[in-house]
């Protein structure tokens, strides 16, 4: 086998084997492949995409260069997000499900743009530990039912340097790729049954639901051809998820819907994909799921489940009680509307981008975030507002002059003067 001819076939839509696939991941990661053939194959594919049993091939080649995570646990769940602002539902579906009698066992990563990841996050909690070894993993797993840690170095380690020259070399957006490399990451944790959140909108990766569908049902059906019950649905990311943009400000939100608190958009979106957790895990149909999830926080058993989680793992679990002992911002400002007027809608990546210049996101991996920082909306699309009502809230530490993002995120708000006009 040689690399040429592979990217001639690709080129030519002519299918690759399973020999040729695990041949290509390997040698590249391995380094026998540099980089600026791996770039042309990568754009052969975008260009022409893949058949389904060549993203099969790939994701198992990918998810076979590293480490694959075998836990003494009869059962695991896992859900993944392709990512949205203001997405904070593994922070509450984790201690739901678990709550319900099914482990969560969950690796995620840190955010890269926009706001922070799930780690990113979970890190504004005083003292919690994300890069926690196996043992400790699993021993945290048979007392709670849930966690979350970082993902190793061992594990993907394909996908890590693939994703790497994708992104520097202007191939991220396919299909088969994107699929690969989620799911090489997800099938590698080897959960028995995994849920699969399919975000499209302004604030999300996919921008069409035709798109997302895309996605989605090829996810479902990699998942599925390596052994695994999986299921993928598709949500819209028009608006922020929730009210709150931010680190802290996420957590937060999180455990106040743990308390019972808050109701909306929110809650309903992590009660379906904890409804179906609980489906594939066998705990009934979904209707029946759902009013287990429903009863898990209605009852305080999931906040138990993320306030015994947290203790584990190093953080101050009292944050389940008194949210004010999370990262507070020093500054804040308030965007107001001017004039009576009718919420249309956002474009979401703005108002991420905008969370970012708070301090909230990173551009670089080695940036340093802000916990504190974020957005706070107070409105919805649809929201009638009158004038000096306020739209949204900026907070940062690190943000002394709020003028640019101000602008910034006002401009990510569609409205509609609604005011009455004045005769004379």
């Amino acid at each position: 086998m040689n690399i040429i001819d592979i990217i001639n076939k690709t080129k030519k839509s002519q299918e690759l084997s399973d020999d040729e696939i695990f041949w290509l991941v390997k040698s590249y990661t391995d380094g026998e492949i540099p980089d600026y053939q791996m770039s042309a194959w990568l754009m052969a594919v975008c260009i022409n995409g893949l058949t389904e049993n060549e993203t099969f091939a790939l994701t198992a080649a990918m998810r076979d260069s590293g480490d694959i995570v075998r836990l003494g646990i009869p059962f695991t769940a896992d859900k993944h997000s392709t990512g949205g602002v203001g997405d904070k539902t593994s922070l509450i579906i984790g201690p739901i499900v678990a709550a319900c009698g099914v482990c969560v066992a969950k690796m995620s990563g840190r955010g890269l743009g926009h706001t922070g990841g799930t780690i990113d996050k979970l890190e504004s909690i005083d003292g919690y530990r994300t890069d926690l070894p196996i043992d400790e993993f699993e021993d945290i797993l048979r007392q709670t039912g849930f966690s979350i840690i970082s993902q190793t170095g061992e594990l993907c380690p394909a996908d890590k340097k693939m994703y790497a020259l994708r992104n520097a070399t202007g191939t991220v957006d396919s299909i088969p790729l994107i699929c690969a490399s989620i799911m090489s990451k997800k099938l590698a944790m080897n959960a028995d049954c995994l849920v699969l959140d399919v975000k499209y909108g302004s604030g999300a990766f996919m921008k069409t639901r035709e798109d997302a569908e895309k996605l989605a049902q090829l996810m479902e059906k990699v998942g599925r051809s390596a052994g695994k019950k999986c299921k993928a649905i598709v949500t819209d990311m028009n608006s922020p998820l929730g009210r709150n943009i931010g680190n802290a400000l996420e957590v937060k939100e999180a455990v106040e819907l743990l308390q019972g608190k808050s109701r909306g958009t929110l809650y309903d979106v992590c009660m379906e994909l904890a409804a179906y957790m609980l489906e594939l895990s066998g705990k009934g149909t979904f209707d029946e799921c759902r009013a287990l999830a429903e009863e898990a926080v209605a009852s305080g058993k999931a906040l138990d489940v993320l306030r015994e989680t947290i203790r584990l793992q190093g953080g101050n679990e009292k944050i389940c009680d008194d949210v004010s002992l999370l990262p507070q911002p020093l500054l804040k400002y308030e965007i107001r509307a001017t004039k009576d007027m009718k919420i249309l809608g956002f474009d979401c990546e703005e108002l991420g981008m905008s969370s970012l210049l708070l301090g909230a996101g990173r551009l670089t991996k080695d940036d340093k975030i802000d916990m504190s920082a974020g957005i706070v909306m107070n409105c919805d699309i649809g929201d009638q507002l009158s004038a000096d009502d306020v739209i949204m809230t900026l907070y940062s530490t690190v943000c002394s002059d709020f003028s640019n993002v101000a602008v910034r995120a006002l401009n990510a708000v569609r409205f509609k003067i609604t005011e009455k006009p004045s005769y004379t």
